[in-house]
């Protein structure tokens, strides 16, 4: 069998360990940590906390632990409504928003990476930057073939119902980075979110 070294920074080793809070419904999390500025390992921390004292969603545990326990815990969040698309991460191995997914749906520990086959920035931030270049290359936009008119053009219901399914995407990147294909060609393979 082949044996293979991994490259230095990307071996995930075990972090820090926070204390347990009082509580009778306290909930086990193990996050995925790197700083590009230590020079260190990823990490895996393990954070507890009193689930009668949290809200429903893993963005609210996460807003919880970065406000409460650890505040160099680093991630993106803006919209808490599945609108904006910034809190895209992988949670007890799937590829979601942070809030809108529930703590019900996860049985046992609950474990939160980064959204996986992309650069990590820092934590749980992605770099997205190659991302958006490939979706800005198809021209996701409405594009015209006359020349403007000096009033605003009017949209006909018809006409509107052409877009439907085809604009709904948030850019979260979490199709593409549940695609072997992008996986493996990245480079090459725009990805479902551009097409």
């Amino acid at each position: 069998m082949v044996q293979f070294t991994l490259p230095k920074n990307s071996k995930v080793r075990t972090g820090k360990t926070w204390p347990k809070p009082e509580g009778k419904n306290i909930r086990k999390f193990q996050i995925y940590r790197w700083n590009p500025d230590d020079g260190e390992n990823p990490r895996v921390d393990t954070y507890f906390l009193d689930m009668d004292k949290c809200g429903p969603m893993v963005l609210d545990a996460l807003i919880k632990i970065k406000n409460e326990v650890d505040p160099t815990l680093t991630f993106r969040r803006s919209c808490r409504e599945g609108i904006c698309g910034s809190c895209a991460m992988n949670i007890d191995g799937i590829n979601t928003l942070a809030c809108i997914y529930g703590l019900d749906e996860i049985k046992g520990d609950v474990k939160i990476y980064p959204l996986p086959h992309m650069p990590v920035v820092k934590d749980l931030i992605p770099d997205l930057t190659h991302f958006y270049a490939q979706h800005a290359s198809v021209q996701p936009y409405l594009i015209t073939e006359t020349p403007n008119p000096d009033k605003e053009w009017r949209q006909s219901i018809e006409d509107r119902k052409k877009l439907d399914g085809l604009y709904e995407c948030i850019l979260c990147a979490s199709c593409s980075t549940s695609c072997p294909s992008y996986w493996w060609n990245g480079d090459r393979y725009l990805g479902p979110a551009a097409l």
